[in-house]
């Protein structure tokens, strides 16, 4: 299946000059929105009140979250638990709480406004248990846990391509997927999108994703230096893009319409998750026809760099 002909010639690297400086002004706006504007991070990550709710009749969790957004508790994060007559709220601790009281009154006072809400509209709501104060030290852990997770599989990605391919192209891979990870945050501090576990995940997801199809990319210029003797590294690479360019298109879109449908039917639980991944998808796919090809020119990249060594190797001459 083919969305361009394969022998299509679009001049992508005639392009690099203007989109390596795109991709360095996205880069450097998306550090200033993290520095600057910082992560606007979830319940996960700053504590907050764990809240369970009975009802005396069955309870749409849709209903429930309108309650609270209603009462101005709009980041709430809420589930059913074991049937449709128990709900799990999750919330921040909202900023004109007093700050000297104890976290056990904090979570009492917000306990209490939290069921005035949603008795507003359904009498028969109890607090199933006391409400529970998590601190922002599990958060501080999570968000540590969360760093060294990308630092490790940005490390690995980087090993693996240097043993599959050559390490210009483990260079070019590794610099494209901090490019798309930074762009992606930078987007949503820029935003201001609740960042919790799920768009943790999601950005892990994006990292994994965005190196498939520069791999797929990669894999398509060692094809073509090892069976075109004369060519350009410019060409080989334009080639390789151009034969890509229609697999590259079609999984982003199946991708993205996947991700869409989540978001539209999934609920407001996964919401994060599809946002992140389909400005992941996006930036991801650019960045490997506009970015991470151009990279690997700059670098250098030859056809002798991917041919097996000869034995006039003097390492390999010693060999039997």
């Amino acid at each position: 299946m083919e969305i361009f002909r394969h022998d299509l010639n679009i001049n992508f690297l005639g392009m690099r000059k203007v989109s390596v400086v795109v991709s360095a002004i996205l880069i450097l706006v998306s550090i200033w929105a993290i520095t600057v504007r910082g992560l606007n991070y979830g319940l996960d990550f700053t504590g907050g009140v764990l809240i369970q709710v009975n009802y005396e009749r069955p309870v749409d969790v849709g209903d429930v979250r309108s309650a609270l957004a209603k009462a101005g508790f709009d980041h709430a994060m809420v589930q059913s638990v074991g049937g449709t007559r128990q709900i799990s709220i999750r919330l921040q601790l909202p900023k004109n709480l007093g700050k000297q009281e104890s976290p056990d009154k904090l979570a009492g006072t917000l306990s209490r406004q939290v069921l005035s809400a949603l008795q507003a509209g359904h009498p028969g709501a109890r607090l199933a248990q006391a409400p529970d104060f998590v601190g922002p030290e599990v958060g501080q852990q999570l968000k540590q846990s969360g760093i060294y997770a990308v630092i490790v599989v940005i490390i690995g990605i980087m090993i693996y391509l240097g043993a599959r391919f050559e390490k210009r192209f483990a260079i070019a891979a590794v610099a494209s997927e901090v490019h798309d990870t930074v762009i992606t945050l930078g987007i949503i501090a820029l935003v201001q999108r609740e960042f919790d576990m799920t768009v943790l995940a999601s950005i892990l997801a994006v990292v994994g994703y965005s190196i498939n199809d520069k791999v797929v990319v990669f894999d398509r210029v060692r094809e073509l230096f090892r069976v075109t003797r004369k060519s350009r590294t410019q060409d080989i690479l334009n080639r390789a893009i151009n034969n890509t360019l229609s697999r590259t298109i079609i999984t982003s879109g199946f991708t993205a319409l996947a991700m869409a449908s989540l978001y539209l039917f999934g609920g407001a639980a996964v919401h994060g998750f599809a946002i992140t991944m389909l400005i992941g998808i996006l930036v991801g796919t650019l960045s490997s026809i506009f970015f991470a090809s151009p990279l690997l020119l700059w670098l250098g990249v030859s056809k002798k760099d991917l041919m097996p060594m000869t034995r006039e190797n003097p390492e390999l001459a010693r060999r039997p």
